[in-house]
């Protein structure tokens, strides 16, 4: 296989970011990274980033939609594709198709979908997260709470079905029994809590049974509270569980996002999107549940005012980050590349660039805009 060099970019690399090194790339993989100088960069086919800075592609665990498209509206492997497709263009190599409450069929279907995806090598298509039907209605935001229902063992395994990829699956941990959460986490399921009513006691319980994360802290949770510490206290007491957050102005307050990430471990947090329909898309509105949601300035709802997911985009995630939290921009790019992957349990071949790692990368100009990616070595540029 011929031999990639990447060459005259700021690279990305556990100490931060570094000038002088060249990364180079064979069959899909990141094969080293080494100096410039080295003998391997002047025999390979060279690409030259003209200082741009080069980082691990990112990882965005929800992703509802884009390019007009709403995963549960078709749950195909041509939808999957064109939903990754337009998340690609702001640097999301690797995804997972997000599924909102539905029927156990649409279930189904989409699990299927994302099986096949994988099989047939659609670019950046990780796995699955079903957010939801085992959820909460005092917390339902924008689902539909007709669907949530308690699954039963015939469902769990329905649910945990996937042979390809890592699935990812939200409930409230004060509707599902702890033997059913056992049961998904036995069956290989990375379990988050979210859209809940729980108590801080009920959800330490879920902690110590196995949940690994939150899905977009505070949102759609119980508060934090001086005598009732809620989902959110639980989350931000937790030195083991990764939290991810929508940075997108309208989901959470900035001095909230701060307070999180001072309360939390380095590497617990995370950028995600919670992104629909619109995102890559010419149209700012789609059907959802018999409602019409439209985005305004940025903000996305339905008629009365339900926030319905985000028009945001990863890209535009790690420039919020690095403007409004003064997280610096190489722990913003960790954010949305790095601990997602740690996250569902792909931190020994995704999110980092490094020998070995999945060449799944982008680069950056000046402005923090998307130059170029890569997807398992295979390149795509944008003007």
């Amino acid at each position: 296989m011929t031999i990639t060099a990447l060459i005259n970019a700021e690279v990305l690399v556990e100490q931060g970011f570094r000038k002088g090194f060249a990364v180079l790339v064979e069959n899909g993989r990141i094969a080293d990274v080494v100096s410039a100088g080295d003998a391997r960069v002047r025999a390979a086919q060279t690409h030259d980033l003209h200082g741009m800075k080069l980082v691990p592609g990112f990882i965005d665990t929800q992703v509802n939609g884009g390019g007009g498209v709403l995963f549960n509206d078709e749950p195909t492997v041509d939808a999957v594709r064109r939903i990754a497709q337009a998340h690609r263009r702001f640097g999301t190599t690797g995804m997972l198709p997000t599924l909102i409450s539905d029927d156990a069929g649409v279930m189904r279907r989409a699990i299927a979908a994302i099986d096949a995806a994988i099989e047939q090598r659609v670019p950046g298509v990780l796995g699955i997260h079903l957010e939801g039907p085992y959820l909460a209605p005092a917390r339902k935001g924008v689902h539909d709470a007709s669907k949530f229902r308690v699954p039963d063992a015939a469902e769990v395994a329905m649910a945990a079905s996937l042979r390809n990829g890592k699935t990812l699956l939200t409930l409230a941990p004060d509707r599902v029994p702890a033997d059913v959460i056992r049961d998904f986490i036995a069956r290989g399921v990375v379990v988050a809590a979210g859209h809940t009513a729980a108590s801080y006691e009920e959800t330490r319980a879920a902690l110590d049974l196995g949940v690994r994360g939150f899905t977009h802290l505070y949102n759609a949770m119980t508060p934090l509270a001086s005598r009732e510490p809620g989902v959110v206290g639980a989350a931000l007491a937790d030195a083991e569980s990764w939290c991810g957050v929508i940075v997108d102005g309208h989901h959470v307050h900035a001095a909230s996002l701060r307070v999180a990430l001072a309360a939390k471990p380095r590497g617990k947090i995370l950028l995600v999107t919670d992104a629909m329909p619109p995102v890559g898309s010419d149209s700012p509105s789609f059907r959802i549940n018999g409602q019409i949601a439209t985005a305004r300035d940025g903000l996305l709802t339905v008629p009365d005012g339900t926030l319905a997911g985000s028009v945001l985009d990863m890209a535009q995630a790690v420039r919020n980050t690095v403007a409004w939290l003064d997280v610096p921009l190489d722990e913003a790019v960790r954010m949305a590349a790095t601990y997602p992957a740690e996250f569902i349990g792909l931190g020994a071949t995704h999110g980092r660039i490094a020998p070995g790692y999945a060449a799944d990368l982008v680069a950056l100009d000046a402005k923090l805009g998307v130059a170029a990616t890569w997807i398992a070595g295979s390149v795509e540029e944008y003007a």
